[in-house]
C-alpha cells in the first residue's frame, strides 16, 4: 500500500509503542536468568526475553526500511522522553508473583495484538505478526498454566498472592492500550483495528483463564490505567534501566563486535 505522511506517521508510532515494549519487557525478563524459583522457570523467562528481543529487533529493522535509523540507533541512543513503551513494562521484576502477573497480563495482550495485526493493510506487519503470533502462544500457555496452577491447584497463600499480584497489575496493565495521538488513521487505513478493540479482546480472554484460577478481575470502571508511556513520561524505573541497557554501547557506539 501506498502511505501518506500521516499513515506513515500513524503506522510508525505503532512501531515504536510495540517494538519499545517488547525491548523493555525483554530487559526485565532477562533479569529473572539465574534466579529464577526453579530451574524451569529460570530458563522459560530467559527463552522469553530471547523471543522478546527478537520480537523488538524485527520491529525496529521495519521501521529503518521506512526511513528510521537502524535498530542499534534506535534501542540505544534515544533517551527517555523518546521512549513510547507502557509504564507496565518498566517496573522491576519484584517477586515472582509479580513478574508472572505482568506476564500473564501483557503476553495475552500480545497475542490478541499480532492477531489483530495479521490483518494489517501494511503487508510486512502483517507478515510479522503471524511469525510472532506463533511464538507467543507458547508464552501464553506458559502463563495460563501458572495462573490456573497458583490461583486454583495451590494454597491459600498462593491464590492470596496472585490475588494481591492481579490488583497491583492491572492498572499497569491497561496502559497498555493508551491511545496514541494517530488512532483513528490506523483503523481508517486498516493498518491496525485499535486498542480499544484490543482491550475489549484481551479483557474476555484473561477472564476465562482467571476464573479458571478463582481469582477475581478488578472493575474495570473503578480503576484508573496508568498512561502517559505512550506519549513519552515514564516512571522513575525506566531511566535506570536505559542506562544498564546502554552501558556497554555507550562506551564506543561505533565498535563493531
Amino acid at each position: 500500500m501506498t502511505l501518506n505522511n500521516d499513515s506513515l506517521a500513524a503506522l510508525k508510532s505503532l512501531l515504536y509503542s510495540m517494538a519499545d515494549d517488547s525491548l523493555i519487557i525483554a530487559h526485565r525478563n532477562s533479569e529473572w536468568t539465574g534466579l529464577g524459583p526453579m530451574l524451569e522457570e529460570d530458563i522459560a523467562f530467559s527463552s522469553i526475553a530471547q523471543d522478546k528481543m527478537g520480537h523488538a529487533l524485527a520491529l525496529y529493522t521495519i521501521l529503518q526500511q521506512l526511513g528510521e535509523p537502524e535498530p542499534d540507533i534506535s534501542a540505544f541512543t534515544r533517551n527517555e522522553q523518546q521512549f513510547t513503551c507502557c509504564h507496565f513494562v518498566e517496573y522491576p521484576i519484584g517477586g515472582y508473583d509479580f513478574s508472572l502477573m505482568r506476564h500473564f497480563l501483557f503476553d495475552s495482550a500480545e497475542l490478541l495484538r499480532y492477531e489483530l495485526l495479521e490483518q494489517s493493510s501494511f503487508e510486512p506487519l502483517a507478515k510479522l505478526a503471524t511469525k510472532v503470533r506463533g511464538e507467543i502462544k507458547y508464552h501464553v500457555f506458559h502463563a495460563d498454566t501458572w495462573i490456573i496452577q497458583l490461583g486454583s491447584q495451590g494454597n491459600e497463600e498462593s491464590k492470596a498472592r496472585m490475588q494481591s499480584a492481579l490488583h497491583e497489575c492491572y492498572p499497569l496493565a491497561l496502559g497498555i492500550f493508551e491511545q496514541k495521538q494517530f488512532e483513528n488513521i490506523l483503523i481508517e487505513q486498516q493498518l491496525f483495528k485499535g486498542e480499544q478493540t484490543l482491550e475489549n479482546s484481551w479483557h474476555e480472554q484473561i477472564s476465562e483463564i482467571l476464573a479458571k484460577a478463582g481469582l477475581q478481575l478488578p472493575d474495570r470502571n473503578s480503576v484508573n490505567p496508568v498512561y502517559g508511556g505512550r506519549k513519552g513520561f515514564h516512571s522513575e524505573h525506566l531511566q535506570p534501566l536505559l542506562d544498564e541497557m546502554t552501558e556497554v554501547f555507550t562506551i564506543d557506539p561505533s565498535a563493531e563486535w
